[in-house]
């Protein structure tokens, strides 16, 4: 009986192999589009060798029949018995060679039936993506192949339902001793396509060609009537609709919604993004350009177009150029033309030493070294160290992070001299590049040493060089009693530093001129690429005590000395240091001196006036 079985065994295997031939040539491959196949194979005791060798060819003989390969068809195999065994992944092969070489070598577990188990290893393992399935959001169609003899020894129905719930549609094939209610739980709906009972392993292949004709079903896409807005996605036996790039699909699965790109948060446009299907584009303010990386925003400067007639300054505002007269004049009501008023000869000033005239207003000055009294008028000796300083950092991303740094070692040498405290001098320091950060104001820290460490704890910001924005900050909050402080009728002097390496992206003139308006000395220190002229324009009267410059970060230190003089000019006096009298000889002549200086100035400012008369009753007299 055994010799007569052996004799047998080739036989059969020759008649199978027509039918491999048969199945591979039935036809052109199928085009089923993207697809995910997994065949899950008994290869319990119950099912003899020839027959597990009749159910390789079977699978050689479909995977000819299939479009193979990475965009198109990804098949996977795994076989199971008491235990479950991957053949191969979904991700591994490619090329049909490689998969039938591998199904070929394929050798039975020969144990129990486990069916329940293996459904559940290809519902969370053969189908993840980590095993080269594709992601759920792609939307290609997972099928599979489960291939039995038997009864199983396990519960099916409940993880068979848990698949078919995440979208895995199931085929069930029974070959002989297979259970049908079994069959029947396992299989996606409608169960007369999707169960098939065949009555011998050699007879397995009438599935194979039932299978290949469902996979190769008419391409409902091109039949129409799918009513998808943008594109129809053909899978075996179904479709889905997609959309264009830039659009998403709609709760209905058929029409499109524009995707608004700018509440993505990721446009970087400076002022305003505004989104069109499929891309988005910045735009600025008014009053403002848009710049070469069609991100950022540069004020406009109207008084470059030289047709402002103004007669002193043309200031550059949001709304358009604005006239301004240098100190001593005022505007007239032509908005262009200035003319000269002293206020100090006309009213009684009551300054103890000088008066000036601006515009419509007048100011007393005390002389160099001096500090002007809460009455505003009268001056004494300022106090060493007695000040409230704010320092304007340049943040931009032309500074670069090593010498952001070195900005942060300088600062700290700034404050190695001052004599911080909350009754001496009070530090505040803000930040600016694009935008303006108070890192910490005024009144926050009583130490030079808190002020140090908290100065070494800033963050570098990177990106443009809004100076003209942090002056209005500097204006507007720094100095107020919130921040720290101290009110104006203690007479306090109120110092700004403005530390930058470049020019800047907006206008400075307006909120320069406004500091020193409200009575702030405003310091320039540039580096590297800094404008003279920005810095003249943003710097205090005269430029030589209030400007510095140094062509590299690494050589700044030598600026030091010029604003220790400055900031501070009591700044090495000490206590037991003995201060002259303003009422001895030499304090005197000094004062002599300077209120003749004040007086030749009266005269000289007297003379002008005279003449611009005479010249208006010459002009009068004509036009008669």
């Amino acid at each position: 009986m055994r010799g007569l079985l052996c004799s047998l065994l080739p036989m059969l295997l020759l008649l199978l192999q027509p039918w491999e031939t048969q199945l591979q040539f039935a036809g052109p491959r199928c085009r089923t589009g993207p697809l995910d196949l997994v065949f899950v194979i008994d290869s319990s005791r119950s099912v003899r060798p020839f027959e597990f060798q009749t159910m390789r060819q079977f699978l050689v003989g479909l995977l000819r029949s299939l479009d193979v390969g990475p965009n198109a068809t990804r098949v996977g195999v795994i076989q199971y018995s008491s235990q479950v065994q991957s053949v191969f992944p979904l991700g591994t092969f490619s090329r049909r060679e490689d998969m039938e070489r591998t199904i070929r070598a394929l050798v039975p577990l020969a144990q129990g039936t486990m069916t329940g188990l293996a459904i559940q290893y290809t519902m969370n393992v053969a189908f993840s993506v980590a095993e080269g399935a594709r992601p759920p959001e792609a939307r290609v169609p997972r099928v599979a192949v489960i291939v039995t003899d038997g009864r199983p020894q396990d519960r099916v129905a409940e993880v068979a339902a848990q698949a078919r719930a995440r979208g895995i549609e199931i085929y069930a094939v029974g070959v002989q001793r297979a259970d049908v209610a079994s069959l029947r739980a396992m299989a996606s709906p409608p169960l007369d396509e999707h169960v098939f009972l065949v009555e011998s392993f050699d007879r397995i292949q009438e599935f194979g060609l039932q299978f290949q004709r469902r996979l190769c079903r008419k391409d409902l896409c091109a039949e129409g009537g799918h009513g998808c807005q943008h594109q129809c996605v053909s899978s075996p036996g179904t479709f889905h609709c997609a959309c264009n790039p830039g659009y998403r699909l709609a709760a209905d699965d058929k029409s499109c919604l524009a995707l608004d790109l700018c509440t993505e948060g990721t446009h970087g446009c400076e002022h305003h993004c505004v989104s069109s299907p499929g891309f988005y584009f910045c735009r600025c303010r008014a009053g403002f350009v848009l710049q070469q990386d069609q991100r950022s925003c540069r004020a406009i400067d109207h008084c470059s177009f030289g047709n402002h007639s103004c007669q002193h300054e043309c200031v550059s505002t949001f709304g358009g150029p604005r006239c301004r007269c240098r100190g001593g004049y005022n505007l007239l009501p032509d908005g262009r033309s200035c003319q000269a008023q002293d206020l100090c000869n006309g009213v009684d000033h009551g300054c103890e030493f000088q008066c000036v005239s601006e515009g419509f207003s007048y100011r007393c000055l005390c002389p160099e070294r001096w500090q002007l009294q809460a009455d505003g008028k009268s001056c004494s000796r300022c106090r060493e160290g007695h000040v409230d300083l704010v320092l304007l950092v340049d943040g931009s991303k032309s500074v670069r992070p090593q010498n952001f740094e070195l900005v942060k070692r300088f600062v700290n040498q700034i404050v190695d001299f001052l004599d911080v405290s909350p009754e001496g001098t009070r530090v505040g320091l803000v930040q600016f590049s694009s935008r303006v950060r108070t890192e910490f104001p005024l009144g926050r820290y009583g130490t030079a040493a808190e002020v140090k460490q908290a100065v070494l704890a800033v963050e570098y910001m990177e990106r443009g060089t809004m100076t003209g924005l942090a002056l209005r900050h500097m204006v507007e909050h720094s100095f107020s009693e919130a921040q720290g402080a101290r009110p104006r009728a203690l007479n306090v002097p109120r110092v700004g530093l403005v530390f930058t390496d470049g020019r800047s992206q907006d206008d400075v003139s307006v909120w320069a001129a406004r500091a020193k308006e409200e009575g702030i000395v405003m310091y320039a220190v540039g580096v590297g690429k800094a404008v003279e002229e920005e810095l003249r324009e943003i710097a205090s009267e005269p430029a030589e005590l209030h400007v510095s410059y140094s062509p590299d970060f690494s050589t700044m230190t030598h600026l030091l000395e010029n604003l220790k003089g400055s900031i501070c000019p009591e700044e090495g006096i000490s206590a037991g240091t003995e201060l002259r009298s303003p009422c001895e000889c030499e304090s005197l002549v000094e004062f002599q001196g300077r209120t003749l200086e004040a007086l030749e100035s009266l005269s000289q400012n007297l003379a002008q006036l005279t003449a611009r008369l005479e010249d208006l009753e010459n002009q009068l007299a004509t036009q008669k």
